[in-house]
């Protein structure tokens, strides 16, 4: 694996790149990802509409100014609807062209619509393949239903494969059901998990108000997703177990992320180094008996 020093029983680290350009500057990301880089990790994940592009550029500026060995980095990409055949094309072209490559190695769509059920999508999906445009195929932010509508669509089309599925997964909310899981396992599908802190909701700073420049208030649409008598309680629950070990409630957060069952890997981010180096640190803790105490809420 990489040399992260994350514990051989933890899913493997890709780089989260949603705060480039948007809650960072391109210098910062460029200590970012040279960071994360020199510690193992070689898979950045980022999206079209992240930054209104920006995270791509930067990720683009910066290939471009490092010497890497060739398919040392796989960059994943994301694009929203609609997901018409000449919308998903324009949208793979303007990618590509901010991320400064000739082939995007995972492209997702990045939430649920109703065109994913159209043949003409996942076709057009199909022919980027063939033109090596992009490598790989993943869905994020589906649920089991939606998961379960694609993966038989795409048997009945034949020669195009479903390889990734992307969501939310942390101690406070999951979109990573025991159904999604089963689909997964049963048609070779990798889980990727993304913010392991809840967007800094685990880390317990919120608990008297939204705080000021956080995600949350960069992003207030995400507030309802966390600031509710569930996931409180699971905050709650952390907090004191914390508490009572000695270890920080993200410390905690981040270690129970990494070694989740059936994940393939998970997305660590930040806005600075020490971030990331935290996240290398928690992927080293592995305590079944802590992991198990955090979920019994």
């Amino acid at each position: 694996m990489s040399d992260s020093g994350y514990s051989n029983k933890a899913s493997r680290p890709g780089l989260g790149c949603v705060t480039f350009g948007r809650e960072i500057d391109r210098d910062t990301s460029f200590m970012l990802m040279d960071h994360a880089y020199s510690r193992g990790i070689t898979s950045f994940d980022t999206a079209a509409v992240y930054g209104g592009g920006s995270s791509e550029r930067i990720i683009g500026q910066w290939l471009a100014e490092r010497t890497l060995s060739e398919n040392s980095i796989s960059i994943a990409t994301k694009i929203l609807p609609p997901y018409d055949p000449l919308y998903i094309r324009i949208s793979v072209e303007q990618c590509l062209r901010r991320l400064g490559t000739e082939t995007i190695d995972i492209l997702y769509l990045h939430r649920w619509d109703e065109r994913a059920k159209d043949n003409q999508t996942w076709l057009e999906l199909a022919d980027l393949v063939s033109e090596d445009k992009v490598k790989e195929l993943g869905v994020c932010n589906f649920n089991a239903v939606q998961l379960d509508a694609t993966v038989n669509l795409l048997k009945e089309i034949g020669d195009v494969s479903l390889s990734y599925i992307q969501n939310n997964h942390n101690l406070a909310v999951s979109d990573l059901s025991y159904e999604m899981r089963e689909i997964c396992k049963e048609n070779e599908i990798r889980i990727i998990t993304y913010s392991p802190l809840g967007a800094g909701f685990l880390t317990g700073k919120h608990l008297y108000g939204v705080q000021k420049g956080s995600r949350f208030a960069v992003m207030p649409a995400h507030q309802d997703i966390y600031f509710n008598e569930h996931s409180q309680k699971r905050l709650e629950r952390l907090l004191g177990i914390a508490d009572r070990t000695g270890y920080s409630p993200a410390y905690l957060a981040l270690a129970w992320a990494a070694h989740q069952p059936d994940v393939y890997s998970v997305l660590v981010g930040g806005r600075s180094v020490a971030h990331l180096d935290l996240a290398f640190d928690a992927g080293k803790f592995y305590s079944p008996e802590i992991f198990a105490e955090l979920e019994n809420v």
